[in-house]
């Protein structure tokens, strides 16, 4: 948990992935958060977090459901979504903390 911690903790935001191995939606996400990270680079970072091997993790932040996004900068979270969304919407909703 604390290498999480010091991956959120980061000046550039942080998008992170809380998925599951066996969840359709979470498949059908991954690739709309990979053009994300190209198109972001530099502005941006994404991890995935495996809620079957970390779930310390997901219940610290009360991940009940999956796939959910949440957005930290400095360790504060900013955003959340659960659900998948498409890579127009998910782009419009980041914007806000993107600089």
């Amino acid at each position: 948990m604390s290498t999480f911690q010091a991956l959120i903790s980061d000046e550039t935001p942080v998008l992170v992935d809380f998925f599951a191995t066996w969840c359709g939606p979470c498949h059908a996400l991954a690739p709309t958060l990979e053009q994300l990270a190209a198109e972001e680079k530099g502005r941006l970072k994404i991890i995935k977090v495996d809620v079957d091997k970390n779930p310390q993790a997901a219940a610290a932040f009360q991940v009940s459901g999956v796939p959910t996004l949440m957005l930290f900068r400095k360790g504060e979270a900013l955003w959340r979504q659960s659900g998948v969304m498409p890579l127009h919407q998910l782009k419009a909703a980041l914007s806000p903390y993107l600089n």
